[in-house]
């Protein structure tokens, strides 16, 4: 069987809590309880750690969204790194940040939210910095996994399983979907595979030309141990 090579190793891996909605703290402790080795908070994202009664590694951003009690709360207790470079989100900072600790895979949490130009602009940074470092998305009862090449999920029978694309020169091959794909190109605002449905314990994906977004249900695959398996 043939896995994506993310999979292949174990990868250092870090937790990233952005300024949207709050996670629960369970996903926090999940997480941690697999071997995820840190927590880096993006400027806001200080907050919702300080709301969740978790300490993060690292605050990183030009701290124009922590609170000042956030801020001496933590001032202790976490390494406080200020950048100051405005062309760059506060996520993209301390994704910077994790790619000079060596770092493979964030799990990106409070990502996405109510304001849609910072879910809209979380979501390119996965592709944006696909070739440097994994991040996975996690939100509300969805997980989002980026993949290119030649993979194959471990899946669950009638497993709700959503597949986008973003233009015509990526080309997806699928088996083991209740819908398959066949040379699909899902370009985005043409057609997506969303709620296709897994039909047994394996879906292989084979993608050529491009990146895409697998979005997964969270619940399922906690229950099953399939996170760190995908």
């Amino acid at each position: 069987m043939i896995y994506e090579n993310w999979i292949n190793e174990k990868m250092k891996s870090t937790i990233i809590i952005a300024n949207g909605d709050s996670p629960k703290k369970e996903i926090v402790i999940y997480l941690q309880k697999n071997g995820v080795e840190s927590i880096i908070a993006a400027d806001g994202g200080a907050n919702t750690a300080f709301k969740l009664g978790v300490v993060p590694n690292y605050i990183i951003g030009d701290f124009d969204s922590i609170k000042p009690k956030v801020k001496k709360y933590f001032s202790d207790k976490s390494e406080i790194i200020c950048f100051v470079n405005q062309d760059d989100t506060d996520v993209e900072k301390a994704l910077k940040f994790a790619i000079e600790k060596g770092y493979k895979t964030a799990y990106l949490l409070g990502g996405t939210g109510d304001r849609l130009d910072h879910s809209i602009g979380n979501l390119g940074i996965v592709l944006k910095y696909y070739n440097r470092i994994r991040v996975i998305i996690i939100h509300g009862k969805t997980i989002l996994f980026p993949y290119s090449k030649e993979t194959n999920l471990i899946t669950i029978p009638n497993e709700t399983i959503s597949l986008y694309a973003f233009d015509d020169r990526t080309i997806i091959n699928s088996e083991g979907l209740k819908y398959p794909l066949d040379n699909s190109t899902l370009k985005f605002g043409e057609r997506e595979s969303t709620s296709n449905m897994a039909t047994g314990n394996v879906v292989s994906l084979k993608i050529t030309g491009g990146i895409i977004f697998v979005i997964r249900e969270l619940k399922k695959m906690r229950k099953n141990g399939l996170i760190f398996k995908s």
